[in-house]
């Protein structure tokens, strides 16, 4: 696993074998974070990293200039991962140990980016689970996006937050989106 672009860009970073991920390629990464940075200024957003396995999208947002990431895993030896490779790197990630659902239900911090990659084997009622909390809890700030890593089996255009699909290889990445809403000026 490497880091893409930014400042430790070209970076290797080795997770421990005992750790249970599927990181996310360094292709669909590279895709994911070119389309971002087309839309976002990076070092401006806040972001949260759900499931975050071994952090290579938190690292990705922070080696990119983001300041604000938080990477959510239950997994503690994930955690204990990203924190170590966050000192070593000196990145601001605060990673937290939570269930992913327990943590969106309860939380007061809001997001211009969340990031979801769920393991493959969730089920695919979780999906629009996640989803809903994220947007009824209204967690994604004025033009917020929810970018769902999944497999091609998974198909979550019926959703009505969804937005587009984007496939890279066997990666599937479903976005939805906040959407500013603007109220007519009104007349006097």
């Amino acid at each position: 696993m490497r880091i893409i672009s930014g400042f430790h860009k070209g970076r290797r970073i080795r997770p421990l074998k005992k750790l249970p991920v599927r990181p996310t390629t360094g292709k669909s990464k590279e895709a994911i974070f070119n389309i971002l940075s087309n839309r976002f200024d990076l070092e401006c957003i806040s972001a949260l990293d759900l499931f975050s396995g071994t952090g290579s999208i938190s690292y990705e947002f922070c080696s990119r200039g983001s300041l604000n990431v938080v990477a959510l895993d239950h997994n503690k030896n994930c955690i204990n991962f990203i924190k170590a490779t966050s000192n070593e790197l000196k990145f601001p990630i605060k990673a937290m140990q939570n269930d992913v659902f327990v943590f969106l239900k309860k939380t007061k911090l809001y997001f211009d980016v969340i990031f979801a990659d769920p393991p493959y084997s969730i089920d695919v009622k979780k999906f629009d689970i996640l989803i809903d909390i994220i947007f009824s809890r209204e967690l994604l700030n004025n033009d917020g996006l929810l970018i769902i890593e999944h497999s091609k089996q998974v198909d979550l255009s019926q959703n009505k937050k969804f937005e587009k699909k984007r496939s890279y290889g066997s990666n599937c990445f479903s976005f939805f989106e906040k959407k500013q809403i603007c109220k007519p000026n009104s007349v006097p």
